[in-house]
């Protein structure tokens, strides 16, 4: 069957898109590519089982404002899937568009069209760290007399040291650590392909340095992973699932000692925790949103919580009787530059 020259247009872009564009550049990170495309494939499926649209059909208006709203509809009723999923998948379609306007400027509309797609409203849920006393207690429970036991310590205690995402950490070689250096460090490989270097504290570099003597013997390769694991060796990434499934038979241990510590406790939440204990300790928000890798300070106001410390201390402040005594300035016998915090030309050096 001979396809029409639209079809070959949108097809052929689909494929430059995917094929040359993100995989070929390396603009995106694996993880983000595999979103792209398990979303085309669902959008296709779609136009396949509903629209009866196949490959000598299908056309560049299959992308319209219309059709993007029923696909929609289609993913939420038919598959299930959840407003915050379906978000996910139009945000990738308005990529791809946006990609074919720049390559056919007579189907920009098709982009104009779906940035005026509304997102789903979604029911934000806020994620809830814990505090340092239960944090402490969640860290002792690792049994130091296991090797397993060892290298959780370690890994979780890296990443609440770090804030990263698990699959920062997860993707962390050998090459990515600095420990013998005047501040030891790691470099990580964010969102978006975005580097960046966090600083360790002096506790987790002992526990890396006895780490990498015992899970890296006999010599290290710089693309070894840092956790890797045990059936792939040093090659192969620990994966995600195996991590949560340990870490909540820790918080299971843990919610004994500590009944803060939720039973269904997830690896997001030791980065939130970190997070908010460095805002309790004082530390400015940009510099918390430099190390979290958000690419705007909006990012990280909304992941961040004022803690019950800090509520407290503000408290205080508002209930201290010297605090509430100020100057009023603009009553007391001044010149207008000493209003203006001005000192006097006699006293300039």
């Amino acid at each position: 069957m001979k396809s029409n020259n639209k079809s070959r247009i949108i097809t052929n872009l689909i494929n430059s898109w995917v094929n040359e564009y993100l995989e070929g550049s390396g603009i995106v990170s694996d993880k983000t590519l595999k979103n792209y495309k398990i979303t085309l494939i669902l959008f296709i499926s779609f136009l396949e089982s509903e629209k009866a649209i196949d490959a000598t059909s299908i056309c560049p208006n299959n992308f319209n404002s219309q059709i993007l709203e029923e696909w929609i509809i289609w993913l939420m009723e038919v598959r299930n899937c959840l407003p915050s999923t379906c978000n996910v998948r139009l945000s990738a379609i308005r990529t791809f568009l946006k990609y074919v306007a720049r390559k056919d400027i007579s189907l920009s509309y098709l982009y104009q069209e779906a940035i005026n797609v509304p997102f789903r409203k979604v029911q934000k849920t806020k994620v809830k760290g814990i505090s340092k006393e239960a944090m402490k207690v969640l860290l002792r429970v690792p049994n130091q007399n296991t090797k397993t036991g060892r290298m959780y310590l370690t890994l979780f205690a890296l990443m609440y040291n770090t804030g990263v995402r698990l699959d920062e950490i997860l993707s962390l070689q050998m090459k990515n650590l600095k420990l013998k250096v005047k501040i030891p460090q790691i470099t990580v490989l964010g969102k978006g392909n975005k580097i960046r270097t966090i600083g360790i504290l002096p506790r987790t570099v002992f526990l890396l340095e006895k780490y990498s003597r015992e899970f890296h013997r006999g010599g290290i390769g710089p693309d070894d992973y840092v956790f890797y694991s045990r059936n792939l060796g040093r090659k192969g990434k620990l994966s995600q699932t195996a991590i949560n499934k340990q870490l909540k038979k820790y918080a299971k241990l843990g919610h004994n000692l500590c009944s803060e510590i939720p039973l269904n406790f997830h690896c997001h939440q030791i980065r939130h925790s970190a997070a908010s204990h460095w805002l309790d300790n004082g530390m400015n928000i940009i510099q918390i949103s430099t190390i979290l890798g958000h690419s705007c300070i909006q990012t990280t106001m909304v992941y961040l919580d004022i803690s019950i410390n800090m509520q407290a201390k503000a408290l205080e402040l508002i209930e201290d009787p010297k605090i509430n005594i100020v100057i009023k300035k603009w009553k007391k016998k001044s010149t207008l530059s000493e209003l203006c915090g001005l000192l006097p030309l006699d006293q300039i050096q």
